[in-house]
């Protein structure tokens, strides 16, 4: 049994909640930025690590953009927010984790099996992105980064979408998640949308992605 936690981005309030309901033997794959944007970026990475062995890691954009000096989009501010929270080690620890990760036949990546700064929806022609899963030897990829669940097929293999556990946009407030492949969202207090999934689409339409 493998759960799927991707973009928590320091909202730890909401990663507790969807701990609570994955079961104790499950695998649980961070998807990355784990820690950027939220009032608790240590807490929540540490309550992660905590996990131990359970947590299987893959590296996001902030995640590395963390680190100065990376290349990336998140604006400045934004990171040197989340870095007066963090230590040294915690920096270094996001920065080295790997951008992707294979179990059995499915990989794991943050944006696309490419890079972590790929963006594609549910709406995205086929055609636009098929040559970003063309070379993948795996017949799942499961991704995030847009913080909309979705599923979709590209190139022949199947796309699974996480959503975001810490900052979603979607049409009802929640922590999104996956398990065994299952789209789930559970309901947790204080929950908001950082912005809604019809938004969220047409901002992405209106860049051609």
């Amino acid at each position: 049994m493998i759960a799927t936690i991707y973009d928590v981005h320091g909202n730890l309030r909401a990663l507790e909640a969807v701990l609570a309901e994955i079961p104790d033997d499950a695998t649980i794959v961070v998807g990355g930025d784990v820690c950027t944007g939220g009032e608790q970026p240590s807490e929540t990475l540490e309550r992660l690590r905590g996990l131990g062995d359970r947590v299987v890691w893959v590296r996001g954009n902030v995640d590395r953009e963390l680190m100065r000096g990376e290349p990336g989009l998140a604006p400045a501010d934004f990171l040197d927010a989340t870095r007066a929270k963090l230590t040294d080690e915690q920096i270094g620890f996001l920065h080295a984790l790997p951008p992707t990760v294979q179990i059995e036949r499915t990989l794991y990546c943050h944006a696309s099996p490419r890079n972590d700064l790929d963006i594609f929806t549910e709406c995205t022609p086929e055609p636009a992105i098929a040559f970003l899963f063309e070379d993948v030897d795996a017949d799942v990829v499961v991704c995030g980064h847009t913080h909309t669940q979705f599923e979709r097929t590209v190139a022949g293999r199947r796309v699974v979408n996480s959503g975001s556990v810490g900052a979603p946009y979607e049409d009802e407030p929640g922590a999104y998640w996956t398990l065994d492949l299952e789209h789930r969202r559970t309901p947790y207090d204080g929950a908001t949308l950082t912005m809604s999934r019809e938004d969220a689409v047409a901002q992405f339409t209106e860049r051609g992605l």
